[in-house]
C-alpha cells in the first residue's frame, strides 16, 4: 500500500511539474515578443497569395476583407499592419513540436529493486527554433522515472526520444535535441561469412580450432550472444567456375562441388556446435581470383528469418576472404544480365538458388541493405586485399576493415578489436527526403561549444551523448501528399530510431475552407474564389476583384503589352508595388511625398538606388528608376567615385603613373597589386615591405656623393647618374621603423663599413640618410712590418749562432779538462806507445800434453 501511494505521489509530482513548465513557457510567450527576424530588404511585399506568403520565412498574412494595406508583411517590421489587422484574420503559423514516445534511456541488463537501476534518473532537453521566429517553438522537458519492485531483465533503450511530431514552416530551421547512450550487456548477433575456396583451407581449420575462444571472447562483452556461420565460393557458371562435368563434382583435390552461398549454421545461442560445423564444411574451387562474396552478403542480410537476426541486437557480419569480389556488371561475363533484385532466395537447405540466374549486387545495393537492416560488416581480409576493402569502407555505411593473418590465427583478436571500434563510436544518419535538410551538432563527450558533427568517439557503456538535429524544409514538394513525411534519425548499426513525423506548413487553412473561403464570391464579381481575403479569378478574368476581361476594349499602348506583368515569367502584378486595374498598373503612393513609384509596371522609383554612408547616390547624383545618374565629376553605382584619377598619382611625381605603377586606380583609390610574395601597400602603392630592397641600387650614388668612392667616384659621372636624391649626412644612422625606413649597410673596396637608410616621404620622394664618415680600419704600414720581421729573423738567427758557439766552447773545455786529467793518471812512460804491440804472436795447443 505504501509503495502504491509513493508511486502515485511521484506521478502527481511529475504531472504538476509538467504543468508548471507549460505555464512558464506560456508566460514567456505572452509577455515577450518574438525576436527581430529580418531588418533588411522586405521579402514579403511581392507575395500575392497566402501560401506564397507563409512559404517565405518570417512573413505573416492578413486575410481581413477589403484590407487597404499589403497583406503579406513582416510582423516585427511592419508594426502598423500588425496593429490594424484583426488577430482572427492574421495567419502567422508557428513551428510546433511535441513528443509522442519518450521512454527513458536504460542500460539494459538485470535491474534489481526496480527499473531505476538501469536508467539515468532524468533527461533534460531543450528544443528551439533556430530562426527564433516561433514563440511556441521553444520548449523545456524534464522527465523523471519512478521505480518498481522486482528483479527482471530490462530492455535496453539507447535513443531518446523515440518519436516526435513537428510542424515546420519552409526555410525556418528548427533545432531538436536528442540523446544516445550505449547499453550494457546489449545482445550481439555475429554471423561469420567465410570464403571456402581452396586457398582458404588452412584458415578454415584455424577458425574451427579457435571457435571456442571466439565464443569465450564475445561472452565477455555480452551474456546474450548468438553465433552463426555461412560460406560462399562463386557462381557455378563459366568463367567463374570450371563447368566440365568432372570438375563440377570435384573441382580440385579433396574439394566439394562448387556453390554460390550456403547458410550452414543459423544464428544460435548454442555456440558449442560452431567449431564442428566449421571443421566439417568442405572447401571448393573456382577459376578466377575474385569471389562471389557480394551474393553471399546480400543473402545473409536480407534473409532475416533464415539467418535469425534479432530486432533488438547489435548485428555483426564478419566477412572473411583472401581475394577480391565480383560486383554488378560482372555477371555479363557469364551471360547473366538480370540485375540483382535484393530479395531472399534461400532454399530449405540454406543454399542460394538464384546464383546463376541474376547478377551480383552493386556496392550501392549492399550499402542500402546494410542501412535498412542496421548491420555492421567487418571485412576480415588478408594483407594483399586490405587496401581494397579499406576503400570499400567509405561506400558501405558502418563497415570496418581489419588485416587477417595468412592462416586466420588472429581472427578472434581482430573481431574483438573491430567490435570495440564499432561500439565505442556512434554516427547519426537519417532517411530524410531531398526537400528536408538535416544537420547535426554535438560537443560529444566534452563540455565545450557545439560543433557540426554527426559522429562521436570514445564511448563506453552508460555514456550519454547529446545531439542537436537542425531540421529545415528547403521547399514544398509539388505533390500535396508529400507535405506530410516521416523520416528516421538512427545510429549506424543500431536498430533503434528517432522517428520524426513532419508536417510542412505550405499553405493556409483559409485557402481550403472556413468563412474566409468562398467560391463565386461577390467580392470577386462572381467569377472568382475568395481565398484569405484575395480573389483567385477563373480563366478569362483578372484584376484585383476579377473585374477585368480580355474581351473588354482596352486603351493605351499596344494590346500585346496591355498587362500588369512585363512577361509570362513574372508572377507578381505591378512589381508588387501597385494594383492592377484591368491591365493598367496604379502605383502606390509613399508616405514620403518625395518618394515616387513610377513606370508601366511600377518597376521604377527614385529611392531604391545604391547608397553610400546612408546617402542616396552619395548626394552626387539623382536616382532614376533604381539607377544613380551621377553628377559631373562622379561615377560608380552610388556616385561615390571621382571620375578623375589625380588622387591616385603620388605627390611630387611628374611621370603621371597611377598608383606608382603597382596598383589599379579604382574609384579614386589605389588597389595595390599582390604578385606572389610581393605585396605593395600605402596610399599610392609605393611601399613594399616584402619587395627586395634597393640597397645595392642606391649604394654607388651614396658612396660617390658622401665619400667620393665607389663606381661613380668621378664627380662628373656621379652627377650624371645620381639625380634621384641627395643624401642627408648624419653622425649616426637610426632606423625609424614607423616611417617604413629601410636600413642598408655593407663594406666597400677599402674595407670600410658604410650605413644609410632610405624611405619615401609624404610626396613620394626618395629620401636617404647616410653616415658622415665611414668606419674604416686603422692604416697599416706594410714596409715597417716587413722590415721589422726581417730584423727580427736576423736577430733571432744571430742569437741562435751565439748560443751554439757558447755551447760548443763549453763542451770543448770540458773535453780538454778530462783529457788532461787522464794524461796525468796514465801508468806508462811517456816514451812508450800504449797502443804498440809486438809483431809476433804465440799460440798454445790445448790438446798438447808435452810429448
Amino acid at each position: 500500500m505504501g509503495t502504491k501511494s509513493m508511486f502515485g505521489s511521484s506521478r502527481w509530482i511529475l504531472v504538476l511539474g509538467m504543468l508548471v513548465v507549460i505555464l512558464l513557457v506560456s508566460f514567456v510567450q505572452a509577455n515577450y515578443p518574438p525576436p527581430e527576424r529580418l531588418t533588411g530588404m522586405n521579402p514579403c511585399i511581392s507575395k500575392q497569395t497566402c501560401h506564397e506568403c507563409i512559404q517565405t520565412p518570417h512573413c505573416a498574412w492578413c486575410a481581413a476583407p477589403k484590407f487597404p494595406e499589403k497583406r503579406c508583411f513582416l510582423p516585427n517590421i511592419n508594426t502598423k499592419i500588425l496593429s490594424i489587422c484583426p488577430p482572427e484574420y492574421t495567419w502567422n503559423p508557428d513551428n510546433v513540436f511535441s513528443m509522442l514516445r519518450h521512454r527513458n534511456l536504460t542500460k539494459g541488463g538485470y535491474a534489481v529493486g526496480g527499473a531505476g537501476g538501469g536508467g539515468y534518473g532524468s533527461i533534460e532537453s531543450s528544443y528551439s527554433n533556430f530562426s527564433s521566429s516561433s514563440s511556441s517553438s521553444s520548449h523545456s522537458y524534464k522527465e523523471s522515472w519512478g521505480s518498481s519492485g522486482g528483479s527482471r531483465r530490462q530492455e535496453a533503450v539507447q535513443m531518446w526520444p523515440q518519436e516526435v511530431n513537428l510542424k515546420l514552416r519552409i526555410n525556418e530551421a528548427f533545432r531538436m535535441s536528442f540523446a544516445y547512450s550505449q547499453a550494457e550487456d546489449y545482445p550481439v548477433d555475429l554471423y561469420y561469412l567465410m570464403d571456402l575456396s581452396k586457398s582458404m583451407e588452412d584458415d578454415k581449420k584455424k577458425l574451427s580450432d579457435l571457435g571456442q575462444l571466439l565464443v569465450e571472447s564475445m561472452s565477455k562483452i555480452t551474456s546474450n550472444f548468438r553465433l552463426g556461420f555461412g560460406s560462399f565460393v562463386d557462381k557455378v557458371v563459366m568463367p567463374y567456375v570450371n563447368t566440365v562435368p568432372k570438375s563440377l563434382i570435384e573441382p580440385c583435390d579433396r574439394c566439394a562441388s562448387p556453390y554460390g552461398y550456403r547458410n550452414i549454421m543459423r544464428l544460435s545461442q548454442d555456440t558449442s556446435k560452431f567449431a564442428g560445423l566449421v571443421r566439417n564444411a568442405s572447401v571448393s574451387g573456382n577459376l578466377d581470383a575474385p569471389e562471389g562474396g557480394f551474393d553471399a552478403i546480400m543473402q545473409a542480410i536480407v534473409c532475416r528469418n533464415q539467418i535469425g537476426w534479432r530486432e533488438k541486437a547489435r548485428r555483426l557480419l564478419v566477412f572473411s576472404t583472401d581475394a577480391g569480389f565480383h560486383y554488378a556488371g560482372d555477371g555479363k561475363l557469364g551471360g547473366i544480365i538480370k540485375p540483382n533484385d535484393g530479395l531472399c532466395h534461400l532454399d530449405a537447405s540454406g543454399t542460394y538458388t538464384h546464383s546463376s540466374l541474376q547478377d551480383y549486387p552493386s556496392i550501392s545495393q549492399i550499402n542500402l541493405k546494410v542501412k535498412q537492416n542496421a548491420i555492421n560488416i567487418i571485412w576480415a581480409v588478408t594483407e594483399e586485399q586490405i587496401n581494397v576493402y579499406k576503400r570499400l569502407m567509405k561506400h558501405v555505411e558502418g563497415s570496418f576493415a581489419g588485416k587477417l593473418s595468412d592462416d586466420s590465427s588472429n581472427v578472434v583478436e581482430l573481431i574483438r578489436e573491430q567490435y570495440d571500434a564499432i561500439s565505442s563510436s556512434v554516427e547519426m544518419k537519417d532517411t530524410a527526403s531531398s526537400a528536408i535538410k538535416v544537420k547535426y551538432f554535438s560537443s560529444c563527450l566534452g563540455s565545450g561549444s557545439l560543433i557540426e558533427t554527426s559522429k562521436c568517439d570514445g564511448l563506453k557503456v552508460g555514456t550519454k551523448v547529446e545531439f542537436i538535429a537542425e531540421i529545415e524544409v528547403t521547399s514544398c514538394p509539388a505533390n500535396r501528399s508529400e507535405w506530410k513525411q516521416k523520416f528516421d534519425i538512427y545510429p549506424v548499426g543500431i536498430n533503434e530510431t528517432l522517428t520524426v513525423n513532419l508536417e510542412m506548413l505550405c499553405d493556409c487553412e483559409c485557402e481550403r475552407e472556413g468563412h474566409m473561403y468562398e467560391e463565386k464570391s461577390p467580392e470577386c464579381n462572381g467569377v472568382g474564389t475568395l481565398k484569405c481575403g484575395v480573389c483567385e479569378c477563373y480563366d478569362g478574368f483578372f484584376g484585383k476583384r476579377c473585374e477585368c476581361s480580355p474581351h473588354q476594349e482596352l486603351t493605351g499602348f499596344d494590346k500585346h503589352f496591355q498587362s500588369c506583368r512585363p512577361d509570362n515569367t513574372t508572377l507578381v502584378d505591378c512589381s508588387g508595388r501597385g494594383t492592377c486595374a484591368c491591365g493598367q498598373c496604379e502605383c502606390e503612393e509613399r508616405e514620403n511625398p518625395d518618394e515616387i513609384i513610377s513606370g508601366h509596371f511600377c518597376e521604377c522609383d527614385n529611392f531604391s538606388c545604391d547608397r553610400d554612408q546612408g546617402k542616396l547616390c552619395s548626394d552626387h547624383g539623382t536616382c532614376e528608376c533604381g539607377q544613380c545618374v551621377c553628377n559631373s565629376g562622379w561615377t560608380g553605382p552610388s556616385c561615390n567615385c571621382r571620375s578623375s584619377n589625380d588622387s591616385c598619382i603620388a605627390p611630387g611625381t611628374t611621370n603621371g603613373i597611377l598608383c606608382s605603377g603597382h596598383g589599379d586606380c579604382i574609384c579614386g583609390e589605389c588597389i595595390c597589386h599582390e604578385e606572389g610574395n610581393i605585396r605593395y601597400s600605402g596610399k599610392h602603392c609605393n611601399k613594399c615591405p616584402t619587395c627586395p630592397s634597393r640597397c645595392e641600387e642606391l649604394k654607388p650614388c651614396v658612396q660617390c656623393q658622401m665619400y667620393g668612392t665607389g663606381n661613380y667616384s668621378d664627380p662628373e659621372e656621379c652627377a650624371r647618374n645620381c639625380k634621384e636624391f641627395v643624401p642627408e649626412g648624419v653622425e649616426t644612422v637610426i632606423v625609424d621603423v614607423d616611417n617604413d625606413e629601410v636600413p642598408c649597410f655593407g663594406t666597400d673596396e677599402d674595407d670600410c663599413k658604410y650605413n644609410f637608410v632610405y624611405y619615401y616621404n609624404e610626396t613620394n620622394c626618395l629620401q636617404v640618410r647616410a653616415q658622415n664618415e665611414r668606419e674604416c680600419p686603422p692604416q697599416v704600414y706594410m714596409l715597417g712590418i716587413v722590415l721589422g720581421v726581417i730584423a727580427a729573423v736576423v736577430l733571432i738567427g744571430l742569437a741562435l749562432l751565439l748560443l751554439w758557439k757558447l755551447l760548443t766552447t763549453i763542451h770543448d773545455r770540458r773535453e780538454f779538462a778530462r783529457f788532461e786529467k787522464e794524461r796525468m793518471m796514465a801508468k806508462w812512460d811517456t816514451g812508450e806507445n800504449p797502443i804498440y804491440k809486438q809483431a809476433t804472436s804465440t799460440f798454445k795447443n790445448p790438446t798438447y800434453a808435452g810429448k
